[in-house]
């Protein structure tokens, strides 16, 4: 099995782009909307770090996004919590397709907090700064504070550009975008 990572800025179009390939993704950002969903000894956890705020379960984004912005440095505390849960979770789905020739893993912070291996393939999606911003302020519960506190967490995007063995031009138009998966498929073949 070999692992493919996709990398890249907040709102890239990682996600999309590792669809695209046509084998398992693990979508980190997917796995915590569950916890935050059905998981009640998370739910149990974040209220007990932050008794002074309304959280109901399940878990809400903006209650999060609200302790957050309140105060920046939580969103630490709210990492200690979720993480292990998301690698735990990360682990099972490489266990679960350990006979597939690929998987693909999109994990924002894969980089930030070394879950990559030496031996996987990086491909960072690159995108115009522009159309990334576009997007972002289309989302549903889109809050500028909050992308920035989260991008102060990430490593710089040249940085990703640097490590990766691959970069994908997300355009945003499907079309263009299943070619190059599809051309970057036949060089991994």
């Amino acid at each position: 099995m070999i692992r493919l990572a996709v990398v890249g800025d907040i709102g890239s179009g990682k996600s999309h782009v590792a669809r695209q390939f046509g084998y398992p993704v693990f979508n980190a950002d997917k796995e915590v909307a569950k916890i935050y969903k059905k998981n009640k000894i998370f739910y149990q956890k974040i209220k007990k770090i932050f008794p002074n705020y309304k959280i109901t379960f399940p878990v809400k984004k903006e209650d999060i996004s609200k302790a957050i912005q309140k105060n920046p440095n939580n969103i630490k505390k709210i990492i200690k919590i979720i993480h292990p849960a998301i690698r735990h979770k990360m682990y099972k789905f490489i266990t679960r397709n350990k006979r597939k020739k690929y998987i693909m893993l999109d994990i924002p912070l894969l980089l930030e907090n070394k879950l990559n291996k030496k031996k996987d393939i990086l491909i960072f999606v690159e995108a115009k700064k522009k159309e990334i911003n576009k997007r972002l302020k289309k989302r549903k519960n889109y809050n500028s504070k909050i992308i920035n506190i989260l991008k102060k967490l990430q490593l710089p995007v040249e940085i990703k550009r640097k490590k990766s063995n691959f970069i994908i031009k997300n355009n945003f138009n499907n079309d263009s975008t299943k070619k190059r998966v599809k051309n970057l498929l036949k060089k991994l073949n």
